[in-house]
Order: C-alpha cells, then sequence, then structure tokens
C-alpha cells in the first residue's frame, strides 16, 4: 500500500505568537479576534472593491497625430475621409472627438475592436498617408489593485520584488473568473474568507480510518480534522494536530479579496472544487488518481458525474518513487480531458525525479523558493522541475485561510506555512488566471507559456527549472495567438541591422538577455508575400524594453513602446508577391540588464 504525504511545512502559532505577528503587521487602533474565537476579522465595514477589472486589450478609440497639426484646429476633410475609409475596412464609423493639446487627434469607433486589429488599422493610417506622423490605439488604463484584505500587507510571496509572483499587475488584466482549480487534498473548511468560492466537490477516501469521518466515499468533501495519536498511522508514528492543508491551500487560490479581511487570493475569481482523497496517515494513491480524474471530468464508477469540470488540477502532495503507471494513468485521463496537472517537487532537499507525482510525464512540477528568491532549505529539485514558486522558509512562510481547532473544527482562523505546498497552488492559480483570459489554451500551452514566461532567481536556485511564475508575464503569454514548440536562444553578437540573428522555423520563439543599457538585439526574418508578421516582446516584470520593426531598406515600419514589465506586440505585412527581410529590434529602455535582463521575443507568422 502506497500512502501519498502532504507537501508541507507547519508553523504552529500559539495565541500569544499571532497576536505578536498581526501587531507587527496590521494598522494600529484596529480591534481583532484571536484564534479560537468564532471569527477573525476586522471590526466596521469592509472596504468595497476599489476598481472593476476591465479587460484591456480591447477599446473604441484610436489616436492620430498628424504632422505640423494646430493644437486648436481640426483634421481638413481629406484627412477625415481617409479615416474613415480606414475604418469602414474594419466595419466600424470613426467620430472625431477631439485635437489633444499636442496635437494628437482622438477618434471615437462605433463598438471597441481588440488591440491587434486596432494596430493594424493604426498602421493603415500611418502608411497610407504622408500627414500622419503616427497612429496608435487608445488604450484602456486602470489603477494597479491593490486589495483590502487585512493581511495582504503580509503576504510578501504575491508581490515582493525578489520572489514575489507580480499579483498585482497580473490582477489589472484576469482575475480566474470562469475557470473552476480542483484541489486534491484534505478536504475543505467552509471560511468566511473562501465558501463564496468553493463548489461542491467529493470525498474519495474510501478507508474509514484514513477518513476520521465515520464512511467511506460520498458527496460531503469538508474536513474533520486529520489528527493523529501517537502509534496511530504505525508503531512509532507521533501525535499529530489537524493541518487543515486543503483549505490553507484553496485560501492561497481563489480566497475572497478586497473584502477588508484576511488574505487576498491570487485567482481570487475562480471557483475550487474540493476533491477529498487525503486525511488520517496520507492517502492511497488510488484515491488520489480518482480524484484527479473526476475533477477533470472524468466518469468513476459509483460517483455521480462531476458538473463542473476543472481546468487546473492541484496536487500539493506526494510520495517516494518514481512516477507509477496508476498515477501516468490518472494524470493521462485529467489532461486528456483539458486539465493542467500542476504538482509538488517535494521537501525532502532531493531529485524531484524520485518522487511522485511530481516526476509524471505532463505534471508542471513546482519547486519552492525562499522570500530572497533562493531555493528553499527543503525544496526538492532537478530536471523534472518545470518552475519555481514562493512557499518561504524559516519564519517567512505563507499565509492564508486554516481552521483553529488542534483536532476537530472550531473557527475561522489564518495559519502560516511553509512547504512546496505552498509553491504548487502559486502556480495553479496563474495557470487559472491564464485560462481566464484564453480558454483555448491546452495543458502544453499552458506549461510552455508559464515556463516562457517565468523570471530569472534573483539567487541560488541550480534545478528548480526555469524560473520564478511570474502572474502579470504569464497572463500576457496567454493572449498571445499561437503555440512556440520551437525555442532558440540568441547569438552575440547580433546589436547592429547589419549582424542580425536570423529566425526561422516560425512560430519561435526566442530567450534572450539585454547586456547592458546601451545594447540592442537585432533579427531578421525572411517574410513570404501576402503573410503578416506578429511579433510579441515579454520582458522581465523589472524593466522596459522597446520593440521596433524594420523595411528590408532598415526604415522603420512600426513599433511598440509599452510600460514596465508589460508586453509590446507589433505586426506588418508584407502585400507584395515575393518575399521581403524584416528586421525587428529590442531595445533597452529602463530596468535590469546582463542575466537578470532577460526577455522572450515571440515570432509568428
Amino acid at each position: 500500500m502506497m500512502k501519498l504525504g502532504l507537501m508541507v511545512h507547519h508553523i504552529r502559532l500559539t495565541a500569544m505568537a499571532v497576536s505578536l505577528i498581526l501587531a507587527q503587521v496590521l494598522p494600529m487602533g484596529k480591534a481583532w479576534a484571536q484564534p479560537g474565537t468564532p471569527s477573525l476579522v476586522r471590526t466596521g465595514e469592509p472596504l468595497k472593491a476599489r476598481n472593476t477589472v476591465i479587460p484591456n486589450w480591447q477599446s473604441d478609440r484610436i489616436l492620430i497625430k498628424y504632422k505640423q497639426a494646430d493644437p486648436k484646429g481640426t483634421p481638413d476633410s481629406t484627412q477625415s475621409d481617409r479615416a474613415r475609409v480606414v475604418g469602414n475596412r474594419h466595419g466600424v464609423q470613426l467620430k472625431h472627438v477631439r485635437r489633444m493639446s499636442v496635437g494628437t487627434d482622438v477618434w471615437h469607433l462605433t463598438r471597441r475592436l481588440p488591440m491587434d486589429q486596432l494596430r493594424v488599422m493604426a498602421r493603415e493610417l500611418q502608411d497610407g498617408d504622408a500627414s500622419v506622423e503616427y497612429a496608435e490605439p487608445d488604450r484602456l488604463l486602470f489603477s494597479m489593485m491593490t486589495p483590502s484584505d487585512s493581511f495582504y500587507g503580509s503576504q510578501w510571496d504575491l508581490f515582493e520584488a525578489a520572489a514575489g509572483i507580480n499579483a498585482p499587475a497580473a490582477w489589472d488584466k484576469a482575475t480566474g473568473a470562469g475557470i473552476v482549480v480542483g484541489v486534491v487534498d484534505t478536504g475543505f473548511r467552509p471560511h468566511a474568507d473562501l465558501a463564496a468560492n468553493l463548489l461542491s466537490g467529493y470525498d474519495f477516501i474510501s478507508d474509514t480510518k484514513i477518513s476520521n469521518d465515520g464512511d467511506a466515499r460520498d458527496a460531503d468533501a469538508s474536513d474533520p480534522g486529520d489528527w493523529t495519536t501517537a502509534g496511530f498511522c504505525s508503531t512509532d508514528s507521533s501525535a499529530t494536530n489537524s493541518s487543515w492543508h486543503g483549505t490553507h491551500v484553496a485560501g492561497t487560490i481563489a480566497a475572497v479579496t478586497n473584502n477588508g479581511m484576511g488574505v487576498a487570493g491570487i485567482a481570487f475569481g475562480a471557483k475550487i472544487l474540493p476533491v477529498r482523497a487525503m486525511g488520517r496517515c496520507g492517502g492511497y494513491m488510488s484515491d488520489v488518481a480518482d480524484g484527479m480524474v473526476w475533477a477533470a471530468g472524468g466518469s468513476i464508477s459509483n460517483v455521480p458525474l462531476n458538473m463542473t469540470p476543472a481546468r487546473v488540477v492541484n496536487l500539493s502532495l506526494g510520495a517516494s518513487g518514481a512516477c507509477d503507471m496508476t498515477m501516468q494513468a490518472a494524470v493521462n485521463a485529467a489532461r486528456a480531458k483539458g486539465a493542467v496537472v500542476v504538482a509538488a517537487a517535494g521537501n525532502s532537499s532531493s531529485d524531484a525525479g524520485q518522487f511522485e507525482p511530481a516526476s509524471c510525464a505532463g505534471v508542471v512540477a513546482v519547486a519552492a523558493v525562499n522570500r530572497q528568491g533562493g531555493r528553499a532549505s527543503y525544496s526538492n529539485y532537478g530536471s523534472v522541475v518545470s518552475l519555481a514558486a514562493p512557499g518561504g522558509d524559516g519564519a517567512d512562510g505563507i499565509w492564508s485561510t486554516i481552521d483553529s481547532g488542534q483536532t476537530s473544527p472550531v473557527s475561522d482562523s489564518y495559519g502560516l506555512y511553509i512547504g512546496t505546498s505552498m509553491a504548487t497552488p502559486h502556480v495553479s492559480a496563474v495557470a487559472a488566471l491564464m485560462l481566464s483570459v484564453n480558454p483555448s489554451l491546452t495543458p502544453d500551452d499552458i506549461q510552455y507559456r508559464l515556463r516562457a514566461s517565468a523570471r530569472p532567481f534573483p539567487a541560488n536556485c541550480v534545478q528548480c527549472g526555469a524560473g520564478i511564475v511570474d502572474a502579470n508575464a504569464a497572463v500576457d503569454a496567454a493572449q498571445l495567438a499561437s503555440s512556440f514548440p520551437t525555442t532558440q536562444v540568441e547569438i552575440e553578437p547580433n546589436n547592429t541591422l547589419y549582424t542580425p540573428q536570423a529566425i526561422a522555423g516560425m512560430p519561435v520563439a526566442v530567450n534572450a538577455t539585454i547586456s547592458s543599457i546601451s545594447d540592442a538585439d537585432y533579427y531578421k526574418v525572411l517574410l513570404p508575400g501576402g503573410k503578416t508578421l506578429t511579433a510579441s516582446l515579454l520582458p522581465n516584470a523589472r524593466s522596459n524594453y522597446d520593440l521596433y520593426i524594420y523595411r528590408s531598406d532598415g526604415s522603420l515600419w512600426t513599433s511598440s513602446t509599452a510600460g514596465r514589465g508589460q508586453a509590446d506586440v507589433a505586426s506588418v505585412t508584407n502585400t507584395a508577391r515575393g518575399s521581403t527581410t524584416v528586421y525587428i529590434r529590442v531595445a533597452y529602455v529602463s530596468g535590469l540588464t546582463g542575466s537578470s535582463g532577460s526577455y522572450i521575443l515571440y515570432v509568428e507568422d
């Protein structure tokens, strides 16, 4: 009998310890109840949401700057007619709104268009009229969301520069709305900071000794506690308190956010499907495997069909030994249903290839980093690891939802845990954000784009995968049109128009760096007649690099100059019959250089 264990280290806090921590991180003058009382909430009315998350990849306005335009004037009849003709080609009518003080004209469209289409319109306006200096979409900008949740200031894992996942920038683009995340774990507690995002789920524990709820499989996935007495699991096993592990994992993914209390969930618009497969002494692989398949929408004998299939399955659990055939079959079945399977690398400071389910093919295996962005002391590592996420180490743990009871449930509370169990739901939540902006992505698409958009480790993390998960860059990567199975590495010198690096076999992703503030990287592509080339630049989260595309004679064709950590996208169309050479330049504006100055250039035609 193989049993799977939870990938977590617990930091058990006494009421006095919680009081000391809260005194350091909470605003002065706020009254709090202690763990063990009916609730842990701030007194007074909770703050309301500060903004509404609206997609910023559409707009119903376009800007045109005419050469030598009088700031007090208006476009002449020829310019107006030309703008309306271009609009008509794209199925919209353009109406002049005003001329700005800088001489740029604001035009209103009768409906919103995708940003890619607006960029094409802008290019047509610019290329077809010699009087146009430039044209560009009038993009919608929003304030960067800062949740009102009371513990948010202590959730370093969401926003700190060293090891944080850059969640606030991602929240202005995605919340995980419409996506279900299956948490195969110890079940759930109906915590006030989580309950609104919980689905009903199912209990897959088949052994009543493990279940601790008096019965075997049933439709009640709630967690009665997984405490044990000495000798209960084996003759030499120690007594343990209840972990409330599944509730902690679920809170990291989808705790209710901006509600003036507790913690912020990363994909707070998503729903959690609790699948109870772990209990006292662990859980059977067969129960976990059934739970995985059911969560993804597969059929399990004598179990009602899951009517809310999960697009992401979180496995913050594991056992020593390489992937078993049963576990691999379950992973294959879940992936075949379109679910991304995310698993903890393990807490043994060993090769993750010798642990399951992390070593199973097709799994996104997650290592843990500490607050400084280096490998956590306990984290497994190795070639099977896909990427890393914050798991904490020492006193720097991950805050999330738990129950205050040492054995049976007592009341809502919050706990500080460390482990690859805590790192894994960070990645699952980011996958949910990605799917919420592009539901068509396959499990392979998600894994590739998670790795491609990960940012470099700021501290030592050998064999921890592609980098630390970056929520903002991952959401940007999710919106790109194609998969990118071909990868190239930048080859220097490529810093002039006369020494470009050739790109072929599109679509392709180029992994590259800006070596210094004076560096500029050039690439060339042979674009066939009638084809459109799209280049997408994803900088690291702390840098601003701009994207330029030049014609074969070296003249500027188009460009994109988004801000720090934002994706630049530019497209050009070869209207001729024959092929033409296109040059792409990536230029430094601000931020990191050298090995930390990484970016990914996606090129497709």
